[in-house]
């Protein structure tokens, strides 16, 4: 084999390059990469476009934090506007009730039927003895939190809840409220994050659960309750916070539409 010299080598580099400027030795162009510049530049400038579009003039990293605040205050102001309106619709309903059944028989019956109905029903605020739970989500994480501790693990879910209120009715509640406001068995409870979704409202922690009956078989219920024992394990672990108190207490009436959703056929 034979071997040449560094700078036998750099000459023979040397005249390949040259050779390769020649006129007479055109270099050879690839077909591929002429083509895909134009495509590039175009997608470029398609990108810088919609860009300046979606800005609209503003930087698309600005903080626009306090434009969704507005908007979520701006919408309660419209559902409480709405809530005051149908308010006001239901009693001009009920006192030209009251006036008609001065003068019109089966109205008059109709009316007493209702109205012997609208305590169990929900629709009138009762007092009494009972008991209220409070949950709360874990303080700021600590030294005392543990360090495998997820957010999920800190702060109060749906599913706890709902096992005390499944407690509190299984345990033969009369009446209950959550966050002041009237609940029935029907009533839905939804959580989004760590806040919780009633009714169309949202609440912050701690969540408040009042409910009227026998203080001795609400508690019962409460500790024979899986749920609520899984919670009340994560308290010791995690500092959630769980109270449970007996006192007199008062519900207020269910103020919620009364529009039928849904119905099924009596078998």
């Amino acid at each position: 084999m034979e071997y040449t010299s560094g700078a036998a080598s750099w000459q023979k580099v040397l005249r390949r390059a040259v050779a390769g400027l020649l006129p007479g030795r055109p270099r050879q162009r690839r077909p591929g990469w002429s083509i895909g510049v134009p495509l590039i530049a175009a997608a470029a400038g398609l990108l810088f476009t919609t860009s300046a579009t979606t800005a609209n003039g503003t930087a698309l990293r600005e903080d626009r934090r306090p434009q969704l605040n507005q908007l979520i205050a701006d919408r309660a102001e419209q559902v409480a506007a709405s809530e005051l309106r149908a308010a006001n619709l239901r009693g001009q309903v009920e006192q030209q009730t009251d006036t008609l059944a001065h003068s019109d028989g089966p109205i008059k019956a109709q009316q007493d039927r209702a109205k012997g109905s609208l305590q169990s029903a929900g629709f009138t605020k009762l007092a009494g003895t009972g008991v209220t739970v409070e949950l709360n989500d874990a303080p700021r994480r600590s030294d005392q939190t543990p360090s495998d501790a997820s957010n999920d693990d800190l702060v109060v879910h749906q599913s706890d809840v709902q096992a005390v209120v499944n407690a509190l009715w299984a345990g033969g509640a009369e009446a209950m409220s959550i966050m002041n406001v009237r609940v029935l068995t029907t009533s839905a409870v939804r959580c989004v994050g760590n806040t919780l979704l009633l009714h169309g409202r949202v609440y912050s922690p701690p969540f408040k659960i009042v409910a009227i009956g026998d203080p001795a078989a609400l508690q019962h219920a409460l500790a024979s309750s899986q749920g609520v024992r899984l919670f009340k394990d994560a308290v010791d672990d995690y500092q959630l916070g769980y109270k449970e108190t007996v006192s007199a207490v008062e519900v207020p009436a269910f103020e919620d539409s009364t529009a039928l959703r849904s119905a099924t056929v009596p078998r």
